[in-house]
């Protein structure tokens, strides 16, 4: 029998992660694989966390001005060409559509790799004197990269779903100002919401977005030793503005370029939240983005089963609020039933027999520490509940924080590097800022990368850990998605 066949994880997580990864989301009815290659299914439970997240996002960003808009999927080559930095950034990943039945197109369009192209042709005809600005705009959609590297649901598709903003400002320091707005709306989501703790950084010139003039991203560590971007903002600078022609006329009557900032979170998250809450059970989702709160398991004896179902009902109307599952299937034993729920990642279950109700009373269980807790059937159990459940987003942000910080090392020389590399954690070291050093460091260590230099440096900074000359920054490095 296959592996996936077989009910509950069989691969503890430290022991194979890639397989105990795989388990996790497919038998908890999370994702699944698709027909088409590289491509995925969410399934209720997993869309239900996008949406969540997509309706934090959308709130706060109306609240700092946006406004949500759609471009076309296609993108002419033409208006993709347009910024050559970018074109070449992406044309590995590009999926074309060259013919429409048994015509040939004139002109290639690709399918949305991303959207400056399209929506930048537009800014040009939009935008024509300092009243039309700032423009700050959103899309929610899905966009195809044509990934040549192995396939990780969510990790890693040919197709996922984003938010793409897109705005435009009068002056470099206004779109300076919303780039502070916007990593800090990633910071709230990330860990108010999804409990992950991850840290920003600052791409290097070659791994920074195509055509920005910077990338500044959150950065999270898996329990497989490998670093993962979450969302980013990248400062446009005028490079696209000058590439599609995006200029006003100002208050002091000259013709100037507009600043750009783009900015995105996509559906790779859910998988970052999956990797590193969940646990050999199964599935582990934060409170706030789980659709269930929580799942109330009957005790059932033939001769209390009516008592028994009327009380859980009671209890299931009780709890309202949290959106509960009453399980009151009756072909199923109570300890199978523990196990389902576990493997969905439901955060609290509610046991509640002949005992507890003699004694008005209930088991609650939390999926996080396994812990369970009697307590009494009161006016003030929502409000118990509401504090378990509290806790529980809580303690998964600071199980995330302790073990980011773990598993981060600094160190000084090359072989303590390639020591802790080989160990599967994330190096902290000094780099002297050359894409020469930075090439071969990746070259020698079989793949690490540096993924990102952290906005925060130190007043000294030491010699770069490679070529020993001055160093320019401490840098974070790693292997990575």
């Amino acid at each position: 029998m296959n592996k996936i066949d077989e009910k509950g994880v069989t691969v503890k997580k430290d022991k194979d992660f890639s397989d105990w990864y795989t388990q996790v989301i497919i038998k908890s009815n999370f994702a699944d694989y698709s027909t088409v290659s590289g491509c995925m299914i969410l399934r209720p439970s997993a869309y239900n966390v996008w949406e969540k997240i997509k309706d934090i996002v959308d709130k706060k960003i109306k609240e700092l001005g946006v406004k949500n808009t759609y471009f076309p999927l296609f993108i002419p080559e033409s208006l993709l060409a347009k910024e050559s930095t970018h074109l070449k950034g992406f044309t590995p990943e590009v999926a074309w559509v060259t013919e429409v039945g048994n015509t040939k197109l004139s002109e290639r369009l690709a399918v949305r790799p991303t959207s400056e192209a399209i929506m930048y042709d537009s800014f040009s005809k939009w935008i024509k004197s300092w009243r039309d600005l700032p423009l700050k705009l959103n899309q929610w959609n899905s966009v195809v990269r044509w990934e040549f590297k192995h396939p990780t649901p969510f990790l890693r598709t040919r197709e996922f779903l984003w938010n793409e903003g897109h705005t435009a400002f009068a002056t470099k320091a206004e779109a300076e100002k919303e780039i502070k707005d916007i990593l800090n709306l990633w910071k709230e989501v990330t860990q108010d919401y999804m409990a992950l703790y991850g840290v920003e950084s600052k791409k290097t010139e070659k791994e920074k977005f195509a055509g920005a003039e910077y990338t500044i991203a959150l950065e999270f560590l898996l329990p497989n030793g490998k670093s993962i971007q979450g969302p980013d903002v990248h400062h446009d600078d005028q490079i696209f503005a000058k590439a599609y022609n995006i200029k006003f006329l100002d208050k002091d009557e000259k013709t100037k370029y507009v600043y750009q900032n783009t900015w995105a979170i996509t559906t790779r998250m859910i998988g970052v939240m999956v990797a590193i809450h969940s646990d050999d059970k199964g599935l582990v989702i934060p409170p706030k983005l789980c659709e269930n709160k929580v799942v109330i398991v009957p005790i059932l004896f033939e001769k209390d089963k009516k008592i028994i179902f009327k009380k859980s009902n009671e209890l299931k109307k009780q709890l309202e609020e949290f959106n509960p599952i009453l399980d009151d299937r009756e072909e199923y034993t109570p300890g199978w039933k523990f196990n389902e729920w576990e493997l969905k990642g439901i955060p609290i279950r509610i046991e509640i027999g002949p005992k507890d109700i003699k004694n008005k009373q209930i088991i609650i269980v939390r999926r996080d520490t396994g812990k369970k807790e009697i307590i009494k059937i009161s006016k003030n159990i929502n409000k118990n509940i509401e504090k378990i459940l509290n806790d529980i987003q809580k303690n998964l942000f600071d199980k995330s924080k302790k073990f980011f910080n773990d598993n981060k090392v600094m160190v000084k020389t090359f072989d303590e590097l390639l020591n802790v590399i080989k160990n599967k954690k994330l190096v902290e070291t000094f780099w002297c800022g050359n894409t020469e050093c930075e090439d071969w460091i990746k070259d020698k260590t079989n793949g690490a990368k540096i993924i990102g230099i952290p906005l925060k440096q130190p007043k000294k900074v030491e010699k770069c850990v490679y070529c020993k000359k001055q160093g320019k920054h401490i840098a974070y490095i790693a292997k990575s998605y």
